[in-house]
């Protein structure tokens, strides 16, 4: 089967979040089980490392036509690891600082989304398998089904959306049809949703089969508190709507060959070089070290999406308790403000450190014990996944890919990896940080629940064919 994976980031080249994860991983997934997926993204000549641009082939150069513009679209190619990918190059929309949040991001990725139809063209690879993501690209089934159906190179092309997070969907005045995507009227009702235009909308209109990142929030996007005004169109179109969840990379996270560690680790070894990192952490970050101390671990956007208003609440109850917590991340400044002022306030016991760096990360996933990640919604989740692997136990709230990938922990038959609470309530995740904390100091339990969570699969392969089921099965 061939498949073209279409994706406003992709690793290694460029990544912001879990799309740019997902589209490094999957395909890799999906060659090793035979089959060819090839990954098309925005040229970012500002972003994308010169290392990666070095290796960079130009293909060729069309012209694509958005409402009355005509604007250029170059293509170029690369090989990472076996799979082949494009990059679309237009430096008035791409080469700029940061992927998202610019004036014309409706343009930008209107422009992109049909890009990639005009570049099957310059590549001569017409695949039976076009895979878009979020709303960045939800417009190319869009555009498919539009303009290109008649030619006989795309009458044969299925298409599948996959929403990684509903809550954005880009929305815009409805002036940029006829400006910018330049539909014709009787097509109108596919991005049109509350009066105004709405990316995700034509995504899932338009695509044969619609997918999120895991089988709860498949069933949450159901409901108004998740949908974000698209409960309507998605209960309607519910026959299309599949859940899959998501793998992280397991060579890329792997606790007895990462290098951002102080000390490499398996489950075997790692109730004593766990400590070793942890003792290493405490130095750098300037903590005093107690091995019979948990640590408990944050690394997240620090945003109410993430929970941290549940953390800002009962804070300082955990900090009364004899544990250090490390939080690495940045977001709102009311929680960054937050931050601050915890570490001002116990700064024995605390650090924040309001950045992204995926060595801190790695070292923190590698030290500590316990991970916090009490979501408000979650549609899938990696962090838990990437702590569980490098055994740091993690404590989520029931939702999304957090529920379906963490089984609550029971002492009494020693089963499951984590500890979960349901309800998006302070006290109840506090709860849940107690159960955890008498957990640590359990050590059969301790040791239990830290085998069970290194011993899950993670990997990408067991997803990979839930896809490519799907994909078999679409008429």
């Amino acid at each position: 089967m061939n498949i073209l994976f279409v994706t406003s980031e992709a690793m290694p080249f460029i990544r912001t979040g879990g799309l740019g994860d997902v589209a490094g991983a999957l395909p890799k997934s999906f060659k090793n089980l035979g089959h060819q997926c090839r990954v098309i993204l925005p040229f970012y000549k500002d972003e994308i490392k010169p290392a990666f641009k070095d290796s960079f082939r130009f293909v060729g150069a069309t012209q694509v036509e958005l409402g009355w513009r005509k604007q250029y679209c170059g293509v170029y190619e690369s090989v990472f690891d076996g799979i082949t990918y494009y990059f679309v190059d237009n430096e008035y929309y791409f080469k700029r600082k940061g992927l998202y949040g610019h004036f014309d991001d409706y343009e930008r990725f209107a422009f992109f989304s049909k890009a990639v139809l005009e570049a099957l063209k310059l590549v001569d690879y017409y695949p039976d398998i076009l895979h878009t993501n979020d709303w960045h690209t939800a417009l190319t089934p869009v555009f498919l089904d539009v303009f290109y159906r008649n030619d006989d190179r795309y009458k044969g092309i299925k298409t599948v959306f996959t929403i990684h997070n509903i809550e954005f969907q880009g929305r815009y005045g409805t002036d940029i049809i006829p400006d910018v995507l330049g539909l014709p009227e009787w097509a109108n009702n596919l991005v049109i949703n509350s009066d105004c235009v709405n990316y995700m909308k034509g995504g899932i209109e338009a695509s044969n089969v619609v997918t999120t990142v895991s089988e709860t929030y498949a069933t949450e996007i159901l409901d108004p508190f998740y949908s974000y005004g698209l409960e309507g169109i998605l209960s309607e179109r519910r026959f299309k709507l599949h859940g899959v969840v998501n793998g992280i990379d397991t060579k890329l996270y792997d606790p007895m060959t990462d290098k951002a560690l102080f000390v490499n680790f398996d489950k075997e070894t790692v109730a004593e070089k766990k400590k070793e990192n942890k003792k290493a952490l405490c130095q750098m970050l300037n903590l005093s070290y107690d091995e019979n101390r948990p640590m408990i671990a944050m690394v997240t956007r620090l945003t109410e999406q993430k929970g941290l208003d549940l953390v800002a609440q009962v804070i300082d109850e955990i900090m009364r308790a004899d544990v250090q917590v490390v939080v690495l991340g940045t977001g709102d400044w009311k929680y960054e403000n937050l931050v601050k002022r915890v570490e001002s306030d116990y700064p024995n016991k605390f650090r924040g450190i309001l950045q992204f760096s995926s060595d801190i990360a790695s070292k923190l996933y590698g030290a500590s014990d316990i991970f916090l990640m009490p979501s408000k919604f979650e549609p899938c989740g990696l962090s838990q996944m990437i702590a569980m692997t490098y055994g740091s136990i993690p404590i989520v709230r029931e939702t999304g890919g957090l529920k379906d990938t963490v089984e609550a922990y029971n002492p009494e038959t020693k089963t499951g990896r984590g500890f979960t609470f349901k309800t998006y309530n302070c006290y109840d995740m506090l709860d849940a940080v107690w159960r955890t904390y008498a957990t640590y100091h359990d050590k059969d339990n301790w040791t239990a629940v830290t085998e069970n969570a290194m011993s899950g699969d993670y990997g990408w392969d067991r997803s990979a064919r839930k896809y490519l089921a799907i994909y078999e099965n679409i008429k």
